[in-house]
C-alpha cells in the first residue's frame, strides 16, 4: 500500500520520523531547501540518483527504498535472495564460521522481524519445558523468550528482561515503521508476567559489576542461574535486502559459573549430537 502513495508523502514522512527540518536535509544531501519542498509537495519529481541520495541521508532500509523508487515510477534496485541462494554462499560460510567459533557459547542470526534464522545451539540444553508450538518454524526469538509458554518463568530478571527487549522493539519500530514489529511489540507487551519472576537469588559481586555496565540475560537453569551479556553484529556494506535485515545475536558468559556450565553442556552435546544444524528450518534459511 505504501507504493500507491506519492513519493513526495514518503519523503515527508521519513523525514519526519528522523526528526530532521528540511534544512537539516537539504544541508545533508547538498540540495537547496526549495528543491527538497517541491520534491515533498509533489511539484518537481525528484530523479533516481536524488531519491537514492535522500534515502541515504535518511538512512531509510533498503526494502523501503525500493518502495521509494516505485513510488517515483522506477524500477526497484536492492534485489532481495533467499540465503541459498548461490550468490550468498559467501555470506552463509561467514555466518558458519561465527557461529561456530563462538561455540560452546550461545549465537544465533535473527531476520528483521526476530525469526531464527541460525544458530549455534549453545543454550538449547538449558531451555527446559517448553510450549513445543513455540518451537515451530519460523521460532520468533522474542516471543520464545517472553512467552508464558516460554523461558519467560525461568528468566531470573524477568522485568529487567522485558523492558529491554521492549526498548529495543520501541527504538526498531521508530527506526523503521515496520507494523509487523509494531504487532510483535502489542503481543509481548500482552503477555501476563509468570508468577513468582523477577526475583533472583542473591547476585554475585561478578554479577553486581555486570549489571552497572549491561543488561544481563539471567536464566535458571538445573546447573543454576546462567548470566550472559550480548553483543548485535550486522553487515557494514549490504546492498541486498536479506543481507541487510540480518542480525548475528551473541552471547557470551558474565561469570565463570556460567562459562563452565556451558563447556560441560557442549561436551556432552558434542558427544551425543557431533553434527548438529546450524541453520533453523525457516524461509530464508537453507538446510546444511
Amino acid at each position: 500500500m505504501a507504493s500507491l502513495r506519492p513519493v513526495g508523502d514518503l519523503l515527508r514522512e521519513w523525514r519526519c520520523r528522523r526528526g530532521l527540518s528540511q534544512l537539516n536535509l537539504a544541508t545533508e544531501a547538498e540540495i537547496s531547501t526549495r528543491h527538497l519542498s517541491f520534491l515533498e509537495t509533489g511539484r518537481a519529481s525528484p530523479s533516481r540518483d536524488m531519491l537514492l541520495r535522500l534515502a541515504e541521508q535518511l538512512q531509510v532500509p533498503l526494502r523501503e527504498r525500493n518502495v521509494l523508487l516505485t513510488a517515483a515510477g522506477f524500477a526497484p534496485v536492492f534485489p532481495e535472495r533467499q540465503l541459498a541462494d548461490p550468490a550468498l554462499e559467501v555470506i552463509r560460510k561467514a555466518i558458519d564460521v561465527i557461529l561456530t567459533v563462538h561455540r560452546p557459547f550461545p549465537a544465533f542470526v535473527v531476520d528483521r522481524h526476530w525469526t531464527l534464522v541460525a544458530s549455534n545451539d549453545a543454550l538449547t540444553p538449558f531451555f527446559g519445558d517448553i510450549d513445543p508450538s513455540l518451537l515451530q518454524p519460523p521460532v520468533n526469538v522474542l516471543r520464545l523468550t517472553l512467552h508464558p509458554g516460554g523461558l519467560a518463568p525461568r528468566l531470573a530478571n524477568y522485568y529487567e528482561w522485558r523492558s529491554h527487549v521492549l526498548d529495543k522493539l520501541h527504538h526498531q519500530i521508530t527506526r523503521t515503521g515496520d507494523p509487523v514489529l509494531a504487532e510483535l511489540r502489542q503481543e509481548l507487551r500482552s503477555y501476563p508476567a509468570p508468577s513468582g519472576t523477577g526475583l533472583a537469588t542473591t547476585p554475585s559481586s561478578l554479577d553486581q559489576q555486570c549489571h552497572r555496565i549491561v543488561v544481563p540475560f539471567q536464566l535458571r537453569t538445573d546447573a543454576g542461574i546462567l548470566s550472559f551479556f550480548s553483543t548485535t553484529t550486522i553487515f557494514g556494506t549490504p546492498v541486498d535486502i536479506t543481507l541487510s535485515e540480518l542480525s548475528l545475536e551473541s552471547f557470551y558468559p558474565a561469570d565463570s559459573a556460567t562459562a563452565a556450565a556451558l563447556q560441560k553442556a557442549a561436551v556432552a552435546r558434542q558427544q551425543s549430537s557431533p553434527n548438529s544444524a546450524l541453520y533453523a528450518d525457516s524461509p530464508v534459511a537453507h538446510p546444511v
